[in-house]
């Protein structure tokens, strides 16, 4: 009898020992990451400028959070940069103190992981597969009422691909308000969305002081070692208390000033969706055409399958991927997530073809 490995999508090393591969063969279809890489201009200025490590950051951002919000059309006073999302995700839970959590699942295993350590009780709502992922509001705002002070959202979601509109946003939100609920949103993945305003929550910062929408560059500008996140919301008492716990100068110098040049890369933004939109719906296209799978609509950079096949796993699926040097993401750790799904994020053009040749012929 054996045992079939089941491997979490950042254990490269695993991988490629079990498999006997190399790392610099296998290409990351599990990263979420953009497959542009960093952008050469801002390469460039960061090499040019490595010397900002001999000097303190500005403690409080002011260049930073300027250009954040010419990038977000919010005010800047609304802006909270940190050492990723992360940090901030932390910062927030501790400074909120939530007695009671409700988290929009499957998603991010991070939300919950800090949530232990607060003391707050955590369930989840489940977004139902029938309804291919998308939210019922109506049914969510029901199950709010059972006595919760805090909802997590990722939109769009981990690993669903789906997404919220503003509009039912805003009605979520504005009754949230009343009942004295906090709503902490990640859009981790909205810039890759078809229209970023029509999912976006970061303008009804200035509605809503019960909200937060947290961003970062990680996966957008493919630089998750730089740490770089950024919060949002017009809460202007909760932003200084959370900037009062935070550790000061929690981003380097360098991470500042590089994510400056990032958010005004227009070029790279350009090139980055006209990729990102353009593969997603040639391969969605491609996809409705396999039987062996169901693919949902994908608003983020990566697209969630379900096996429809019987007796075909999600990790026989991973193994026939790797074995061509092609790492997607079995999706049987996710909270919520009955069934066997897989997910893969949206890289280079013939990299995506190659992935789709090897699904078709499972």
């Amino acid at each position: 009898m054996t045992t079939k490995m089941v491997f979490h999508g950042s254990d490269i090393e695993k991988i490629c020992d079990y498999y006997h591969l190399n790392k610099e063969d296998i290409v990351k279809f599990g990263a979420n990451v953009n497959p542009l890489g960093l952008s050469a201009s801002v390469k460039k200025e960061i090499a040019e400028n490595v010397d900002l490590f001999s000097s303190y950051p500005d403690r409080d951002y002011v260049s930073l959070r300027n250009t954040i919000s010419e990038y977000c059309r919010i005010p800047a006073e609304f802006i909270l940069p940190g050492n990723g999302s992360s940090e901030l995700i932390s910062l927030l839970i501790q400074e909120r103190a939530p007695k009671h959590t409700l988290i929009l699942g499957p998603t991010y295993s991070e939300y919950s992981r800090e949530l232990s350590f607060s003391g707050s009780t955590q369930e989840y709502y489940h977004l139902r597969e029938e309804r291919n992922f998308t939210l019922d509001v109506e049914d969510l705002c029901k199950t709010l009422e059972n006595g919760y002070d805090f909802l997590i959202l990722c939109n769009p979601n981990n690993p669903t691909s789906s997404a919220i509109m503003q509009e039912d946003l805003r009605k979520l939100i504005a009754f949230c308000a009343d009942k004295d609920i906090f709503v902490m949103i990640d859009e981790t993945y909205v810039e890759f969305a078809p229209d970023v305003e029509e999912i976006t929550a970061i303008p009804l910062t200035r509605e809503f002081t019960n909200l937060m929408v947290l961003r970062g560059v990680s996966k957008f500008y493919a630089a998750p070692g730089m740490r770089l996140g950024y919060g949002i919301t017009g809460n202007m008492e909760f932003l200084s208390k959370m900037r009062e716990k935070q550790t000061p100068w929690s981003l380097n110098s360098l991470g500042a000033f590089a994510g400056e040049l990032m958010l005004r890369d227009h070029d790279y933004i350009q090139e980055t969706r006209d990729l990102i939109l353009d593969e997603r719906d040639r391969m969605e296209q491609e996809l409705q055409n396999i039987p062996t799978f169901k693919v949902y609509p994908a608003y983020a950079n990566f697209i969630l399958l379900k096996i429809r096949r019987d007796g075909l796993t999600s990790a026989d699926v991973f193994e026939a991927c790797i074995k061509k040097g092609l790492m997607i993401r079995d999706c049987s750790s996710f909270q919520c997530l009955d069934g066997e799904f897989v997910r893969f994020c949206i890289m280079m053009h013939d990299d995506n073809t190659k992935l789709l040749n090897v699904l078709k012929q499972l």
